[in-house]
């Protein structure tokens, strides 16, 4: 099996994955107690599917009983520029590395299907294949495979990929060889905490995502708490400061598909144009994007919000004209994206 497990990595090269390592389904006994604690404090927010199907997002092996071992991948999408940079033009909204060109469940699994292919071919056995999109813890998966490890912002990083990719998992009946886990290497640095705008982190190695940019931008339905709202900045897709600045990026590579690497149109996009955008433009601007799951009128909340942080004066016609919108949420950030530049052009600071 050592010799198939060789192959295996080579081809997953060859499918354009950056990384892949193995481990059993059963070696992340640590799961349970975290997530629990997870759930108990209320951490997940809205996000209710979170809180199903519990035994087995906290056991993989209950997943698929039958599995002998998982195989965990990793596809780099390291940007060629400092996202944390596009921060500083107010008039422009920023979107999440990630979610700059193609959506990655749909690149990802048409590779994991393909290697999975070869998988079954080469050596028999049955196979699932995962991404993001199922009850499959694959963070800590990834860290008993030697993937990686869970930093303290919660995401994984690696020593040769720094914490720019994607994770994808196989699982099989084939009992390969199993791949050491691998061991913390934050030590104490503590950059990717202290850069949180809005202090999403409890402590090290937990998120309160009630509280995370990513989240509320993309999960959170409904008005933001309006203490949370100047926090945001110009962030209308996701959040990448606690990524942006973990020094092991020294040694991330360059995504090597081009359908990752950021559409022109999505490098700070003005704001002006975004809040002119309705539902069939959203629609037709955002097909095959990750931004269009979460539908124009959530979108449209973020730009406005990103409107009234801008400080600029010459969008608050673009506000202005969506304060009739049909949808109420809508409408509710137009009115405070108003207020704030009105605010702001007098003097004050419009906070609220």
């Amino acid at each position: 099996m050592g010799a198939l497990a060789d192959k295996l990595r080579e081809q997953a090269r060859a499918e354009g994955f950056d990384a892949c390592h193995i481990c059993a389904p059963d070696a992340v006994p640590e799961v349970p107690a975290r997530l629990e604690d997870f759930l108990e404090n209320g951490y997940h927010g809205q996000m209710g599917w979170l809180a199903e199907r519990t035994h087995w997002r906290a056991n993989p092996a209950a997943l698929w009983p039958e599995a002998r071992s998982v195989i965990m991948l990793a596809v780099s999408y390291t940007p060629e520029a400092d996202p944390l940079e596009a921060l500083s033009q107010k008039e422009a909204g920023t979107v999440s590395v990630y979610a700059q060109n193609k959506d990655y469940h749909d690149l990802v699994k048409k590779a994991l299907k393909r290697l999975a292919r070869w998988l079954i071919a080469e050596a028999g056995g049955e196979v699932k294949v995962f991404v993001d999109t199922a009850p499959v813890p694959e963070k800590p998966l990834g860290q008993a495979a030697g993937l990686g490890w869970q930093g303290k912002h919660t995401n994984l990083v690696s020593r040769e990929l720094g914490n720019w990719f994607f994770i994808g998992s196989i699982f099989s009946t084939l009992d390969l060889p199993k791949d050491k886990a691998e061991q913390d290497h934050c030590g104490s640095c503590r950059s990717c905490l202290d850069i949180c705008p809005t202090n999403a982190f409890p402590a090290p190695y937990q998120l309160d995502a009630r509280r995370c940019i990513s989240y509320l931008t993309i999960e959170h339905h409904g008005p933001v708490d309006e203490e949370l709202r100047p926090l945001l900045g110009n962030r209308i897709y996701g959040c990448d400061d606690c990524l942006a600045v973990c020094p092991w990026n020294k040694f991330a590579q360059e995504a090597r598909d081009m359908r990752l690497r950021p559409r022109d149109d999505l490098q700070s996009p003005p704001l002006a144009k975004l809040a002119m955008l309705d539902d069939a433009a959203f629609r037709e601007k955002f097909s095959g994007s990750p931004i269009k799951r979460i539908g124009r009128n959530r979108f449209m909340r973020n730009v406005l919000y990103a409107v009234g942080n801008s400080g600029s004066e010459s969008l608050l016609a673009s506000a202005q004209n969506l304060l009739n919108d049909e949808d109420a949420t809508v409408r509710d950030a137009a009115e405070w994206a108003c207020k704030r530049l009105k605010s702001a052009a007098n003097g004050q600071d419009g906070a609220g």
